[in-house]
């Protein structure tokens, strides 16, 4: 699989160093009118009816986080896997269907942090830190999380706050858009990798209004009971983290001082767990969330010892642990010892995973991902295929079958495969990453390019994209295919006028 380029985390800082003398000096933005004083939040964070739309509307608010997230794919925090993103992306859809009123569409993803903690940002996306997973310990409780988090987003508490912020909101946002102006050209530059990290840091400094949370408390808890998910996740979880940060504020989570708990809040979310409870049981997690839970401990370790100490502490779980915990267990232990290169006992992990007859759609990758580390393709796509054929719909096995295609040479299969992936996952950019390097197998250069056009298109590198499509366009004998060709340069420079007229709202 292609994985992004990542950047050292030191270079992002130096970067966002240099960059805020120079943003400390800018003007307020036209959108954002009214006194300078900064508010450490949004006092109540009252009703701001139609002048709130007009400053910050849902659709430049979505625009705007969409921006943030193409560029973000380069920052070195974001996981890019797609087994965490689709079991993500459900939960938070199951969730986001029972909102208590029309909301943005949802994008969840995970972020190599071992810090406990979530974030909103503009647009409805929403960052989960891989070490908040790694800390729950059902389900319920990180869909209790999210559904706050989606709270924020339902009663549109990050647009509310850009707005009522005012100048401190205006360094953290023109601090953004710097490095979306700056990576405009090329989605791998340096300045790419600090727009995530922004992005976050937006909202730490908002600091929501106790009156927010409390909203978000209470827009979560609906969804969270609508939903099927045990109603004592959310109070269970958040109690924990208050305990923690109150018996020591050096131990405090990063959660909680980005979202104050009090006392008040947790009686509330409490009664409210009562009220809705049934007695019974709560149901069991599935174990899709152990294998998710499983690989995050894996991948929020920031060093090789941080993989060994995860690798021993899995181990030693899947010892005293019995069934799908079991597994999921040795499964990540796994997945630690691949990131190593210890092929043996990747293998000597997997089979102790599946003894018993123990079957998971993750199980399949890590055995598909052990045979493509071996150099073994031919068995990687055998074992690809036949995972497919038992889960269609993971996106995961559909870029390990398409891999394995390409490692085989088989690159007119893989060609008419991408295709159809990319016809049923329109805002999977590697699909077509992968297409380019199937249409280059093939010897088809303006097709190649043309798809690594769009890819870079749908990454952020918008001048990439031109360049890309300007050779394919001269490469061409057909009239046909140069007459799309000049469709597609019209559209990328549509795009490309609107994007700029979005950020000069900002920074004018």
């Amino acid at each position: 699989m292609v994985t992004p380029t990542r950047f050292p985390i030191l270079a992002r800082n130096a970067i966002a160093c240099a960059l805020l003398p120079m943003l400390l000096a800018m003007p307020a933005p036209a959108w954002l009118p009214g006194a300078t004083v900064a508010h450490a939040q949004p006092a109540g964070l009252p009703d701001l009816g139609e002048s709130s739309a007009d400053e910050l509307s849902p659709r430049l608010e979505r625009r705007l986080g969409e921006a943030i997230m193409a560029q973000s794919l380069s920052d070195p925090d974001y996981i890019d896997d797609p087994d965490i993103s689709q079991y993500l992306n459900a939960m938070a859809s199951n969730l986001s269907a029972h909102a208590p009123s029309d909301t943005q569409q949802i994008h969840v993803f995970p972020v190599r942090d071992a810090s406990v903690n979530a974030f909103a940002m503009p647009g409805g996306f929403i960052g989960i830190n891989a070490g908040l997973v790694v800390a729950a310990q059902s389900e319920s409780e990180l869909a209790g999380v999210m559904a706050h988090e989606i709270g924020h987003v339902v009663q549109r508490h990050v647009a509310r706050g850009l707005v009522q912020q005012k100048q401190t909101s205006i360094i953290m946002v023109a601090a953004l858009l710097a490095a979306l102006v700056a990576a405009r050209g090329n989605s791998q530059a340096p300045e790419a990798a600090m727009a995530f990290g922004q992005a976050a840091a937006i909202d730490a400094q908002l600091g929501f209004s106790r009156e927010a949370e409390r909203e978000a408390d209470r827009t979560g808890f609906q969804m969270l009971s609508a939903s099927g998910y045990d109603v004592n996740g959310m109070a269970s979880f958040f109690g924990r983290l208050m305990a923690l940060s109150s018996v020591n504020e050096r131990t405090s989570t990063s959660f909680t001082r980005t979202h104050p708990l009090s006392l008040e809040r947790m009686s509330d979310m409490q009664n409210r767990a009562r009220s809705l409870s049934t007695g019974a049981a709560p149901p069991p997690s599935p174990p899709d969330f152990y294998f998710v839970r499983a690989k995050l401990r894996v991948l929020q370790a920031a060093s090789g010892q941080d993989t060994i100490d995860a690798i021993r502490l899995l181990e030693s779980r899947a010892m005293e642990a019995t069934g799908v915990e079991k597994a999921a267990a040795y499964y990540g232990a796994g997945v630690g010892y691949l990131r190593r290169r210890d092929y043996a006992k990747a293998q000597e992990a997997y089979d102790l995973a599946t003894s018993g007859a123990r079957d998971h759609v993750m199980l399949a990758g890590l055995a598909i991902d052990i045979a493509m580390a071996q150099g073994n393709a031919d068995k990687a796509l055998t074992l690809s295929r036949a995972a497919r054929e038992r889960w269609p719909l993971q996106t995961s096995l559909a870029y390990d079958y398409a891999d394995a295609l390409q490692r085989t040479g088989r690159h007119s299969d893989a060609v008419v495969f991408l295709n159809e992936q990319i016809a049923r996952y329109p805002d999977q950019p590697r699909f077509r990453q992968m297409l380019a390097t199937s249409y280059g197998g093939l010897q088809q250069p303006v097709a190649e390019r043309r798809a690594m056009a769009e890819f870079y298109s749908r990454t952020g590198a918008m001048s990439a994209a031109v360049e890309l499509l300007t050779q394919a366009r001269a490469l061409s004998r057909d009239f046909y295919e140069q007459s799309q060709i000049d469709a597609q340069l019209r559209e990328l420079q549509r795009r490309v006028k609107e994007e700029n007229d979005m950020l000069k709202r900002f920074k004018s």
